[in-house]
């Protein structure tokens, strides 16, 4: 009975007139960031913080959810009409969507994607609703030793998720970690590496690093890349799915969303992982699997519905834990941060109205990319043949002012070219930079309940052994870093990768 009327609460608040118009606003934005490669939700999220400042942060939070969840949407248009994947988790739809795209089944395919979307959105805010409070309980119990495990174990997990090599991502989690440690020092305010540059004594900005790696770099590299982008037809027909579709469609439907919901959850993989998952599950399971990479619409419906729950299933340890589970989760944090509200499971009791309002908004954000973006495929459609050298002007100047504004700084604005160099240059090495934000974002909290920690045992950090929840996590984190060295787990892993 209390969740049905918390959800009533979160209805009455989602669906006021603002938050309303802001939702349709974010799942707009989101799906034509999806459309158009090269800015994503991780840069346009960051870009849009700012605006941010002056709105509830109900309505705020409603609006960047929008953004992320419809560039799942998104993504998959481009994927089968291009065969150009708008975001990672895409990647698996081109490989059939494209497929039935190239033998007039465009409509299919694009409905198939809408419809899964949806069904997923849908159990996976049920989900959301009955998992998140229980886990917001128990998170009552944690006290520093457990909030530090618990990082570290999302750490380790976002290495083991985390695409490329297992030392690159290492790696990137030390860089990580080694930028969220610059600035000034709260406890006894001795600057850390800032080398004598007055700029840098509060840090570095998250906006900042998060527009740079994932902004400009993803700009660039699409700019080499423009000249892949063929767009099979500028008209779209036949969108509703037949009965022979329906009934392939919808075992692979419920079977995505239940293997996307368990995976957004982890950090690292989210999404995209959730859709490479559901494709090698699809493909094994058919009584056809030749059939799959030639325009199996299973290969359409399974990815789809994984990734879109894999989304929206990540919001339960960013709400519950304050534990972002990918990149757009630690961009969210940020702007909790912002609105003056400390992520974690006090946000359910506290801000009861921006819990329940931000669940129930998931739902009506949903519905809306169901009921609009098919109609508007025509325009999605026009705004793929737009040349992108006829874009990416406006996207850096758009970059750079979301950056200025920030803190009206100049310096904020370099530094974001220069993180924009070092993004592109991770896309040249094949480099995942995800972990490494991940990293940033959770470092300057690791070392505060470190130090929490220790100054309760008075210096002893057997503590974190001796303590059952926190020496249960940490030993968790040590077993699955030593199955991932394990030879055989790490060729299995790098195979699912490739094949994704």
């Amino acid at each position: 009975m209390d969740m049905l009327s918390n959800l009533w609460m979160g209805l009455t608040v989602a669906s006021s007139i603002t938050n309303l118009g802001y939702c349709l606003l974010g799942v707009f934005l989101g799906t034509a960031i999806g459309v158009l490669p090269g800015l994503g939700p991780v840069a346009t999220i960051a870009m849009l913080l700012p605006l941010t400042f002056g709105l509830p942060p109900e309505t705020a939070l409603i609006m960047l959810a929008g953004i992320y969840y419809g560039a799942q949407y998104g993504g998959s248009t481009t994927a089968i009409l291009v065969n150009l994947p708008g975001e990672p988790s895409s990647v698996v739809t081109a490989l059939d969507g494209h497929q039935m795209a190239r033998q007039g089944q465009a409509g299919r395919a694009l409905s198939t994607a809408a419809i899964g979307s949806f069904i997923a959105g849908t159990i996976s805010t049920l989900l959301i609703a009955l998992f998140a409070p229980a886990l917001a309980v128990v998170a009552l119990q944690f006290g520093p030793a457990e909030y530090f495990a618990l990082m570290v174990l999302g750490l380790i997990a976002s290495i083991v998720m985390a695409s490329g090599s297992l030392l690159q991502a290492f790696g990137m989690i030390l860089t990580g970690l080694l930028l969220g440690m610059v600035g000034t020092d709260v406890n006894s305010a001795v600057p850390r590496f800032t080398f004598d540059v007055p700029m840098l004594s509060d840090g570095i900005n998250f906006v900042v690093l998060a527009m740079g790696i994932f902004g400009l770099g993803e700009i660039v590299a699409n700019l080499e890349a423009e000249g892949e982008r063929t767009l099979l037809t500028r008209k779209v027909t036949g969108l509703m799915p037949t009965h022979e579709d329906w009934r392939r469609i919808i075992g692979p439907i419920f079977r995505g969303t239940a293997l996307g919901s368990v995976l957004g959850i982890l950090p690292g993989g989210g999404a995209a992982l959730a859709s490479f998952g559901s494709y090698s599950l699809e493909k094994r399971l058919s009584k056809e699997p030749e059939r799959f990479g030639k325009g199996a619409i299973e290969g359409v419906a399974g990815p789809e519905s994984a990734n879109n729950a894999g989304a929206q299933t990540s919001f339960i340890p960013m709400l519950t834990l304050g534990l972002p589970s990918n990149s757009v989760m630690a961009l969210m944090i940020g702007a909790m941060l912002i609105q003056g509200i400390q992520p974690g499971p006090s946000v359910m009791t506290e801000q009861p109205t921006l819990f329940w309002g931000l669940i129930a908004s998931m739902w009506i954000g949903n519905l809306m990319l169901l009921v609009l973006n098919l109609p508007l495929i025509g325009l999605w459609v026009r705004m793929i043949a737009i040349p992108y050298h006829f874009l990416f002007p406006t996207i850096i100047a758009l970059c750079a002012i979301g950056v200025f504004s920030v803190n009206n700084s100049l310096f904020d604005v370099y530094a974001m070219a220069l993180f924009g160099a070092v993004g592109y240059l991770f896309r040249k090495l094949d480099v995942e930079p995800a972990p490494m934000l991940l990293a940033f974002i959770l470092g300057p909290m690791m070392e505060e309940f470190l130090r929490r920690t220790l100054l309760f045992s008075k210096g002893d950090p057997s503590v974190l052994f001796t303590r059952p929840l926190s020496a249960s996590l940490l030993v968790i984190a040590a077993i699955m870093l030593l199955l991932v060295v394990l030879p055989s787990v790490r060729k299995r892993r790098e195979e699912a990768f490739q094949e994704g």
